[in-house]
């Protein structure tokens, strides 16, 4: 892990309530796949290139239209109103000041339209689909109209992961939070928590439907295996994510970064490809895209961030990831993200 991240995670420990940091740190059950993600990354050694001019490394990256400043893009985490007052406009300024990506909760603590005000650089919203499913279509219409660029479908969440830390799945958010974006939507009698739970009957006619309905790609994030990514594309995904969802759904799933190879082998240059999960440094980030990645999202270091000194700290870290892949990568001999290729990785042999 990089210090500035070492550093930034323990002030965030002492700036939030203790109840939220346990809920952003929390994995499901055991934690085991919560666990393994950092140290999945160092199961891979680096095989560098030689005698090549690297001295200009450009890291300029475009996905689905997204023309950003370099691979490093801001996860979809929820309620970011628990690690600074401005929430997801912080979030989203910090990101766009550092020229990244951030891709938006539907479980944001602050309304749409304004993380979109406060947005100097793309944002994608990410969707759940909801048991009244005329939410989530309410929610992709208002983030399409707010300028959203892509949707991003989770579907590794027909049930939320509980987590032990917090004795159940998420712990207490008030009202006016948990609702902000969903009670103007919400059908006269309805519960809106019980409207907003999670639907556990997704099929993939949803991607298209999604697709249809706010006019944007759809990414569908959750996939670790290459099968179900091809019928993710089949069902017109524009492109994936390979995730565990922060550890927190599924536990013993495979880590993020044992699974990007053969997702990248079955879709091969059909859609983008994009993975999150214990990214801490460039060479973390180095290894996803030699691995065929096109971009790396970044969760819990963002949140640390944030806790820790707002919209100005989240630009820091994310400039600080950006500073250590350019340097990782002039040692490897390449001079950009996509200069990159699979025989500059290799497994690390493991004698048991």
């Amino acid at each position: 892990m990089l210090a500035l991240l070492a550093d930034l995670r323990e002030r965030a420990r002492s700036a939030l309530r203790p109840d939220a940091w346990e809920y952003y740190e929390a994995g499901a059950g055991d934690e085991v796949t919560a666990g393994e993600a950092e140290a999945a990354w160092r199961d891979f050694r680096l095989r560098p290139r030689v005698l090549r001019d690297v001295s200009r490394v450009d890291l300029r990256t475009r996905a689905l239209g997204a023309d950003l400043a370099s691979p490093f893009a801001v996860a979809p985490m929820a309620f970011h109103a628990l690690a600074h007052p401005d929430g997801e406009c912080a979030t989203v300024r910090g990101a766009g000041d550092a020229g990244c990506l951030t891709v938006v909760s539907t479980r944001a603590s602050r309304p749409l339209e304004d993380v979109a005000a406060a947005a100097p650089g793309p944002w994608w919203f990410q969707a759940y689909v909801m048991r009244d499913r005329g939410l989530t279509e309410a929610l992709v219409q208002r983030a399409a109209a707010a300028g959203a660029g892509a949707v991003v479908l989770t579907v590794d969440t027909p049930h939320v992961g509980r987590k032990q830390r917090v004795g159940g799945v998420r712990i207490g958010i008030p009202d006016d939070e948990y609702l902000v974006n969903l009670a103007r939507h919400l059908v006269p009698g309805a519960v809106g928590r019980e409207a907003a739970e999670q639907d556990p009957s997704l099929t993939p006619d949803v991607i298209g439907r999604l697709a249809e309905v706010g006019g944007l790609p759809v990414v569908v994030k959750g996939v670790l295996r290459g099968d179900e990514a091809l019928r993710c594309v089949q069902a017109g995904a524009a492109g994936v994510v390979v995730s565990t969802h922060g550890g927190r759904q599924l536990d013993r799933a495979l880590p993020s970064a044992h699974a990007l190879a053969d997702v990248v082998a079955a879709v091969g240059d059909r859609v983008p490809v994009l993975v999150d999960g214990g990214v801490r440094s460039g060479t973390d980030a180095l290894v996803a895209l030699a691995l065929g990645a096109t971009a790396v999202l970044v969760g819990r270091p963002v949140l640390w961030a944030l806790a820790a000194g707002g919209a100005v700290a989240v630009t820091e870290v994310l400039e600080e990831l950006a500073a250590d892949l350019r340097h990782v990568l002039a040692l490897a001999g390449a001079t950009s993200p996509a200069d990159l290729d699979p025989a500059v990785v290799v497994p690390r042999r493991v004698d048991r």
